[in-house]
């Protein structure tokens, strides 16, 4: 029989401190996602399209155990959001094919 351990109180938790890199606090923007996948890892390149081209505005690699947990969060934050701010519909998919081309 596995014997769970009690949660830790918050009063014990250990603080990192984070550093946040000053190119980063403006955030990028990103309009469209692409997502591939090896057994390892999940890449995840968020784009900025617009007419006559787009690029890659940032990409995020995590392990798939961490892309379960990414989900569940964003899930999570989703379903606060629609309590707070009401239900939303998912974004109207783009007509036709879009392409990308690398160069």
């Amino acid at each position: 029989m596995v014997q769970q351990q009690p949660p830790v109180p918050a009063s014990q938790h250990k603080k990192i401190p984070l550093e946040f890199p000053s190119q980063l606090k403006g955030g990028a923007y990103a309009n469209n996602m692409m997502v591939v996948h090896t057994k390892e890892e999940f890449i995840l390149d968020f784009l900025m399209v617009g007419p006559g081209g787009g690029a890659v505005t940032s990409r995020v690699i995590m392990s798939p155990g961490h892309m379960k947990r990414m989900i569940s969060a964003l899930q999570e934050n989703m379903h606060r959001y629609e309590q707070r701010y009401g239900s939303l519909a998912p974004a109207e998919e783009p007509k036709g094919h879009i392409g990308f081309v690398r160069e």
